[in-house]
């Protein structure tokens, strides 16, 4: 996918992601305030979190569409994981301001009433509002392969099960006649919000230390160029990922006895053969030796490192 249509696709899907909790934000702390439901304020404010995090998907779409420069040779796109782990600090943020504020309600207790019957009927909405929008960004992060859309998705099914669980909570609040429940419900959910960020948080580092999901690339790579006629022993191959492309550097050997442009067309065959059986290619350096040369590898990977 040509970089210029995903940043189009990511900016579309993001304004998506931007009006809609923007709707949901308003109704349920709106109407949490009205029913006197901490809960459902609790699973507004954490709605209005989301579209902070949607602007940044946007501001970050545009990043992402600038062309190489020579402070940034390789371009932006790893601004998409940078964003990624931005929002996973927003999100952590947002949970343990609600964790606060519960904690200090179950320590300070206030004689409350119980809510309103109305706060059910806008969390039932919310679900079903933030399951549209948790498919939808999840549909276009695949399509993208943008890490910061699926951890918006991911944050909108978290959502999903934050009001699932708001609205469980409010049920046993009216069974039981206890508006303390509510609170508690509040709680518990302000810290499976942080547990969501630091999952996103840790799943980020990955890309920002140059590390890659599918080892299984290397095999691929290793039988790529031993099917090439002249070319053998890949070795040092190095992977790494910049937003949904990847970067492969590898060296090979070739009789010594070739010249620069016989050992260039060698090469070049692995190149396309690369490109043609790996999608998502963002650029590829080959490194000729000589057969029978033997240095030192103090990084990347071999075919014995497989085994």
């Amino acid at each position: 996918m040509a970089m210029d249509n995903r940043a189009t696709i990511i900016i579309k899907a993001s304004w998506v992601a931007i009006f809609g909790n923007a709707v949901l934000s308003v109704l349920k702390i709106v109407v949490g305030l009205f029913s006197g439901s901490i809960a459902v304020v609790a699973d507004g404010i954490d709605s209005a979190s989301d579209i902070v995090t949607s602007l940044i998907t946007l501001i970050t779409a545009h990043i992402i569409s600038r062309p190489p420069d020579t402070k940034f040779a390789y371009g932006y796109g790893k601004a998409d994981t940078v964003a990624a782990k931005v929002l996973a600090f927003i999100i952590f943020f947002a949970g343990a301001q609600l964790a606060l504020s519960t904690i200090n309600k179950l320590l300070y207790p206030v004689e409350r009433d119980l809510p309103n019957s109305i706060a059910v009927y806008i969390i039932i909405i919310s679900i079903i509002g933030k399951y549209l929008l948790a498919w939808y960004l999840s549909k276009k992060g695949k399509q993208t392969d943008s890490s910061m859309l699926m951890a918006n998705a991911r944050n909108m099914k978290n959502d999903v099960v934050i009001s699932v669980s708001v609205l469980i909570g409010l049920g046993f609040t009216f069974w039981f006649k206890l508006p303390i429940i509510d609170v508690i419900t509040a709680m518990l959910v302000s810290f499976y919000i942080m547990f969501v960020a630091f999952k996103i948080f840790m799943e980020t580092n990955r890309d920002l230390m140059d590390g890659i999901n599918d080892t299984g690339i290397y095999k691929t790579i290793i039988e790529i160029v031993k099917s090439v006629e002249g070319a053998s022993n890949p070795h040092r191959i190095r992977v790494r990922k910049m937003a949904n492309l990847y970067i492969i550097a590898l060296d090979m050997e070739v009789d010594g006895n070739l010249s620069l442009s016989e050992a260039h067309k060698i090469s070049k065959k692995v190149e396309l053969l690369v490109k043609h059986e790996i999608p998502n290619i963002y650029d590829i350096l080959i490194h000729v030796d000589p057969k029978g040369i033997k240095e030192e590898e103090v990084y990347g990977v071999s075919e014995k490192d497989l085994e």
